[in-house]
């Protein structure tokens, strides 16, 4: 069972979840199923410190199409 991280279209909240496959899911502030999977930007370890930037230094996607972000 996978943690994928959402984002309620409804109240705008950002929130992870560790769902099975067909799963609904809910936000935690308002209740609603109205839940986008957003794609996180990878980790990886570099000389011992784990770091979660994407290819262009933000702490999440920036939506461009480069490998690191799609």
């Amino acid at each position: 069972m996978p943690i994928y991280e959402f984002k309620c279209m409804d109240c705008g909240n950002v929130f992870e979840e560790l769902v099975m496959d067909g799963e609904d899911v809910k936000c935690p502030s308002c209740g609603s199923s109205r839940c986008e999977k957003l794609i996180s930007a990878p980790a990886f370890k570099i000389d011992g410190r784990i770091s979660t930037t994407s290819c262009c230094g933000a702490a999440e996607s920036c939506g461009k199409s480069c490998r690191s972000c799609k």
